[in-house]
């Protein structure tokens, strides 16, 4: 394949997840964090890998760019942007528990979590299985009384079953589901500063 059929595809598949991604779907998790904002509920994001750089993308967001003149601001944090936190709990207690661990002191009723992964939970590698810090923080979140949102790939894992929210983003490519993650957070801010009456012309 040349570069410019690669270039094509790649194009294609785009326009397919454009095409497929559940409308309804966006809609119930921007409905989902619209009411954290209207109830002053704080927001968690966590992601493993790329996913990581994308929850605190979402974050910042959420804090920022949706937020900057609303009558009241987002309180929006990523999980993983406290690096010596991250290192001691993987020092001492694992990587499974980086953001549960977390979620057991900050998580209060109403609350959100935003798991973000490619695979849901679902797969393994030469570590075990993927993302189980990420389901173990889920838990920890319905266990509190807090709501989860899922942005996910592929089928969606295990992760898909259990949010009450999850946009499924419909391919099998990990470069296309974390690209397309990007779009989805983007689509969801600006939506939600429409939403919350930021008045803001600075973006």
């Amino acid at each position: 394949m040349s570069t410019a059929e690669f270039i094509r595809s790649y194009l294609d598949g785009v326009e397919t997840v454009v095409e497929k991604v559940s409308k309804a779907d966006i809609e119930a998790v921007i409905g989902v964090l619209h009411e954290a904002w209207k109830n002053d509920r704080a927001v968690y994001v966590c992601g493993n890998g790329g996913s990581a750089s994308t929850a605190t993308h979402f974050a910042a967001d959420l804090n920022k760019y949706v937020s900057d003149d609303a009558p009241h601001r987002f309180r929006a944090f990523a999980l993983a942007d406290n690096i010596p936190l991250m290192s001691a709990l993987t020092n001492d207690d694992g990587w499974s528990d980086v953001y549960s661990y977390q979620l057991e002191s900050f998580m209060k009723e109403g609350d959100v979590l935003v798991g973000i992964s490619v695979h849901g939970g679902s797969g393994s590698d030469k570590a075990g299985p993927w993302s189980q810090n990420l389901l173990k923080a889920v838990k920890v979140a319905k266990e509190k009384g807090g709501k989860v949102v899922g942005l996910v790939g592929f089928d969606g894992g295990v992760l898909r079953k259990l949010a009450d929210a999850s946009i499924v983003v419909p391919a099998d490519s990990t470069p296309q589901v974390e690209g397309f993650h990007l779009v989805l957070t983007h689509l969801i801010s600006a939506r939600l500063k429409e939403a919350i009456g930021n008045k803001s012309k600075r973006y």
